[in-house]
């Protein structure tokens, strides 16, 4: 599948399934560095929020009056909150920008700007918790709502949960908020936050050096590494992966797995994955998958936490040489895997998919494609070419073993 980059490649590309989006340059008259809510009231000392896992990704449901429910990605690698225009038409406060009031420029994953429209969402409700004059960038996700399966309305960025305990529980599927009184009784290692700015930067190790990274919940990559200064080593060299998508546009992974252990704290992954970068290395949701993770912006720090301190094995990246664009009708082709299988079966950027399996591509979402490739010997793909469907079956490989 297309991956959304750090906040959401999937819508339209934003994020990996990429981050990502920090605030660039604000107008003067919206700077605040960086936002955040009028008020977060807890109703409640633990808020359970219902929670869903899709691929690497926890959405999140929300409900407070008879419309909805609605569905948002937290992404801790964005300083900004995101909602799309239909979510603001509704919710935005009576003191929200005009519409002609001058638009916010926003830096995404891969280093390129862009610029949105601000507004101010009177009320988000997670639960039992409440965000009030929320600031927030208008940005449509619908390609991101046909990628995940779901239809999202928005993506929560960090400086939303700056007045709360943010727990994002992969191996339980859950997120969870509570009062930053309440550290005394979080579990896992504790990791400086070192940035004061409160964005999730925290020291890695890789072998015997050190370096930061971005803790990225918007993104479903591995290790996100820029190797300047590090000199990587590489038991299986980089090569050309999925198309991953930023707010500005598309990029190509390059992806291998290194010969050095990555260390988060006391835990250890022995030959991670790696997907290469020439902007900030971070840690996605391919890592993050494996612990409960707890945000304390008030104290300045996070906590990894998972039952047992074994080393955490990356296993073989499983392929079938593309990467789609995905819409309800069909699926269009991004990018083809240099050399693979599919490259051989002549299957070119811009194809459009009609069929994996014999069933539709509308019956086929996110979870349920990932494992097929991972489990599959080979996947029988219809194209549509002219007015009828021609099927390429394609054998699935090990793009990195």
């Amino acid at each position: 599948m297309k991956r959304l980059l750090p906040l959401l490649a999937a819508c339209a590309a934003l994020l990996m399934l990429g981050g990502c989006v920090s605030l660039s340059s604000l107008p003067s008259a919206f700077r605040r560095t960086p936002p955040r809510p009028g008020r977060t009231t807890l109703g409640s000392k633990l808020v359970v929020v219902p929670t869903k896992a899709i691929g690497n990704y926890l959405v999140v449901e929300a409900k407070w009056d008879r419309s909805g429910p609605y569905h948002f990605l937290i992404d801790t690698g964005s300083s900004v909150t995101l909602v799309t225009p239909a979510f603001a038409k509704r919710y935005a406060s009576k003191d929200a920008p005009p519409p002609n009031a001058p638009r916010v420029q926003v830096l995404s994953a891969d280093g390129q700007t862009t610029e949105l429209s601000p507004t101010t969402i009177e009320q988000i409700s997670l639960g039992d918790a409440r965000f009030d004059d929320v600031f927030a960038l208008l940005y449509d996700c619908t390609t991101l709502s046909a990628h995940l399966g779901v239809k999202i309305d928005g993506v929560l960025g960090f400086p939303l949960f700056r007045e709360a305990l943010l727990t994002l529980d992969y191996p339980q599927a859950r997120v969870t908020l509570q009062s930053t009184r309440n550290t005394a009784l979080v579990p896992g290692v504790a990791i400086p936050l070192n940035d004061a700015s409160k964005t999730p930067l925290i020291a890695l190790r890789l072998g015997d050096r050190s370096f930061v990274a971005l803790i990225d919940s918007g993104s479903d990559a591995p290790l996100s590494l820029n190797p300047v200064g590090l000199n990587p080593t590489f038991a299986v060299p980089p090569r050309a992966g999925s198309t991953v998508g930023t707010l500005t546009g598309d990029r190509a992974q390059r992806i291998g797995r290194l010969t050095e252990t990555l260390g988060i704290g006391d835990y250890q992954f022995p030959r991670p994955l790696v997907d290469l970068t020439d902007e900030l290395s971070s840690i996605g949701g391919e890592i993050l998958k494996n612990f409960s993770v707890t945000f304390d912006q008030e104290h300045d720090r996070v906590y990894f936490q998972r039952d047992t301190r074994a080393p955490i094995v990356s296993p073989p990246r499983r392929s079938a040489g593309l990467s789609f664009t995905k819409t309800p009708a069909y699926w269009r082709v991004a990018s083809v895997v240099p050399q693979s299988p599919a490259d051989e079966a002549e299957i070119r950027p811009g194809d459009l998919l009609t069929h994996v399996n014999e069933e539709p591509v509308a019956k086929w979402d996110l979870n349920r494609y990932e494992q097929l490739v991972k489990t599959s010997t080979e996947l029988a793909f219809r194209f549509l070419s002219g007015t009828r469907e021609v099927q390429k079956d394609v054998r699935t490989f090990d793009l990195v073993p």
